[in-house]
This record gives C-alpha cells, structure tokens and sequence, in this order.
C-alpha cells in the first residue's frame, strides 16, 4: 500500500534515521522503519507501541496544572475544549485535567469538540455558551483553538475575558502572548524537547540496541490576562 511506497522511498535515501512529527501518521510506518534498522524519535507525539522512542512534553502534568490552577482560583464550572481525539496530546492533556478535578471532588462541568479545526472550535464555543447556566472557565486543548473560542465569547456573545469566564489553553504560541489575547497557557518546553530529539537520535544511531527511551519534558502555566480568580 501507500505506507509501503513511503516507507521504500526513505529508506532508498539511506537515511541514518527519523524524525517524525505528525500526529496521524501510522505505526505501521514507524515499526516498518525500525525493522530495517532506521531509528526513528517521536516528536511531541506518543505512540503506544513502546519500542519507539518518544519525546514530548509532559500532557498530563500540564493538564493537571491547568485544573489545579483553575480549582485555587475558585472556579466550579470549568467546561473544556477537546482537540482531535485521535491525538495522543490530547487524550494526556484531557485525562490530567479531568483527573485532578475529580481528585478535588469536582466533575467537569460540560464538554465540546473543536478536532483542531476553526469552525468546530467555533461550534463548540457556542454550544457552551448556548447553556442555560455558562461555565466560569473553559479549558482549551490547544492556543489556536483557545484564541478563537475568545473571538466567539467577546464578538458574538459580548461577554468579557476574565469578569465573564476564565480561558485557558496550551503550547504557548507567539499570539498567545499578544495583547488582544494574553492567554493563560502551558508553555511547550519546544527547545528542550528539540535538544533532547536529537539527543536520543544520535544515541539511538550509535547503539542500534539501545533501549527505547520516552522522555516527558514539564512545561510551565504562564498566567497572563485571559484567567482571573475569582476568589483566592
């Protein structure tokens, strides 16, 4: 099939080994390489089969950072944003946050899709919104989704970010820092998980029968002036 053809075409290159990014490419691909003796590192995407070696940040602490954060500053109704949930990103920043809220006797309050993509982020904003009873805080799977859930919550419904509802998302993207946002997010230790990539590239290349290795980098909460407390 089509992994097939890919998978002859870079091994024709004689790479010494690979670097993969994308969060939808097959295992297939991945255990394919590995048996014709190309290493292959996971960026910032986890695979479950655990001989392939991974290095991402750590999803499920920051999801938990953002729930426990959201807890300390007194909100109760904290609703969230899901990505794609074929992505394992989102499955570990989801089952973090879900997981410290319950740990502090609170269930999540609603849940919407957004996949990662504009209109269904849109979507899902309104259908928060369109509750009888809105949530005080929306935690959003990633930036890009969480600055166009802000578009639709302040253009379309009027409200304000903070007084009205809390906004929280993830990576840390450049426009996440910009005024018209200023979003509270998980910054994505992005150069460290680059630095540990190659790292494990050039070991993994020098010792075939090096043990596969799933280093989990801890990114920050930057708190800027999307969230408030609402009591501290």
């Amino acid at each position: 099939g089509s992994i097939d053809n890919v998978v002859q075409e870079i091994l024709s290159y004689q790479v010494d080994g690979i670097i993969l990014a994308s969060v939808a490419l097959s295992s297939d691909l991945s255990r394919k390489c590995e048996a014709a003796g190309v290493p292959i590192v996971l960026f910032n995407r986890g695979q479950d089969d655990k001989n392939i070696n991974s290095i991402t940040s750590d999803n499920y602490a920051g999801g938990a950072k953002v729930a426990q954060y959201l807890l300390d500053t007194g909100h109760e109704r904290i609703a969230y944003i899901a990505g794609w949930e074929g992505a394992s990103t989102q499955r570990d920043r989801e089952t973090g946050f879900i997981e410290t809220l319950r740990a502090s006797g609170q269930q999540l309050f609603a849940r919407e899709k957004g996949n990662y993509i504009s209109e269904d982020t849109k979507a899902a904003t309104r259908a928060l919104l369109n509750q009888p009873v809105r949530p005080d805080a929306i935690f959003v799977a990633n930036d890009h989704m969480a600055c166009l859930a802000m578009d639709v919550i302040r253009f379309e419904y009027g409200l304000k970010i903070p007084e009205d509802m809390s906004v929280v998302g993830y990576d840390d993207v450049p426009h996440a820092a910009w005024p018209t946002y200023d979003l509270t997010t998980v910054r994505q230790p992005a150069n460290q998980m680059a630095n540990q990539t190659v790292q494990v590239m050039r070991d993994r290349i020098s010792n075939k029968n090096m043990p596969a290795k799933h280093i989990k980098i801890d990114g920050p909460l930057i708190i800027r002036g999307s969230s408030r407390a609402i009591k501290i």
